[in-house]
């Protein structure tokens, strides 16, 4: 990388941790070898094993944060550290160190303002066929409902530009902050770039944190919120179709028997399928009204962000950088 472009910029490392002595202390070390010049932060949640020892004795700033669930950690993370890049990596040793160099440098050349690390061989790890399925629906599920800017949203290893965290109003208190994260640039049409990454198992001692089907639903109504937030009519045109065709259903029996005698013999499904179709205007009514809200709320969230100022290092020219031999960039335009 051109220090040229890095030398008066300010790179802050931000490693969320719970219960990682066993591989904490290596990742400090190797991301103060990388980075020699960054300030490296470990924000230890709450952990028992001695995580918060091994990452001080490392050389990195220790914080405690007691709200449990990494979208706490994240949302203290983003709210206390002040810097031109940030970059994000968890704490167990599955992504490489040597790898933020190029996420910088992808950063810079590409003027993103996020670049998510993608996983090479994530399907691997530790062999659970559980995670590998949730990874694959739900990348799958957010390209339907989002957009098709990514194609990892739970990858860990990320690069942020200083606009991008100190516009991004975190909400999620667990493992769904990444989820969230990506649609925040979807939403507010953010340069992004991906690159991908080796990605490693973890080492023998370490265990993942993840739980199959409770963090699976968690990230399920994560989905849901977020596409009610961010796309309400569609979000409300889909409740209100099940409404219409349910009362279609109840409605079509009595309507056959009135035109073939003249007569209502049923009444109460008349009464409830008139119900449920009056329901289904309602709701298609607030989806109109409530998309336009999100436009607005998403104006404003863009135009804060375009209020924060970039350093003056990023606004130098693109060929200062040097050449990016593994970027790939995402699909949303630069804005």
């Amino acid at each position: 990388m051109a220090r040229s472009r890095t030398d008066n910029l300010n790179i802050a490392v931000l490693l969320p941790c719970y219960n990682e002595a066993a591989t904490i202390g290596p990742v400090v070390q190797g991301f103060r070898a990388t980075l020699p010049d960054a300030a490296i932060h470990v924000y230890d949640n709450n952990s028992t094993d001695g995580t918060a020892l091994q990452a001080m004795l490392a050389g990195a700033h220790v914080v405690r944060e007691r709200r449990q669930g990494k979208g706490h950690v994240v949302r203290r993370m983003f709210a206390d550290i002040e810097a031109d890049i940030y970059i994000i990596a968890d704490g167990d040793g599955t992504y490489a160190p040597e790898d933020a160099e190029e996420l910088v440098r992808t950063l810079l050349t590409e003027r993103a303002d996020m670049v998510v690390g993608t996983r090479r061989g994530v399907h691997d790890d530790a062999g659970r066929q559980g995670h590998a399925l949730g990874n694959r629906l739900f990348n799958l599920l957010y390209r339907m409902i989002f957009g098709p800017d990514f194609t990892d949203i739970f990858s860990g290893y990320r690069a942020f530009s200083r606009r991008f965290v100190k516009s991004f109003p975190a909400v999620s208190g667990g493992f769904e902050i990444e989820t969230e994260m990506s649609v925040h640039a979807s939403r507010l049409k953010l340069p992004v770039s991906e690159l991908e990454l080796d990605y490693g198992r973890r080492p023998e001692g370490s265990h993942s944190k993840l739980s199959t089907f409770r963090d699976g639903g968690k990230i399920l109504w994560m989905f849901a919120m977020l596409m009610k937030e961010t796309r309400p009519f569609a979000f409300f045109s889909a409740i209100s179709a099940t409404f219409m065709l349910a009362s279609l259903g109840f409605m079509a029996p009595v309507l056959a028997e009135y035109f073939e005698t003249g007569l209502v013999s049923r009444m109460p499904t008349w009464v409830l399928s008139t119900a449920l179709m009056m329901i289904s205007f309602m709701l298609f009514t607030a989806g109109v009204i409530l998309d336009s809200v999100a436009r607005a709320r998403a104006e404003q969230l863009r135009i804060h962000y375009m209020g924060l100022d970039r350093p003056s290092a990023l606004k130098a020219p693109l060929s200062d950088a040097g050449p990016v031999s593994r970027a790939r960039p995402g699909k949303a335009d630069a804005a």
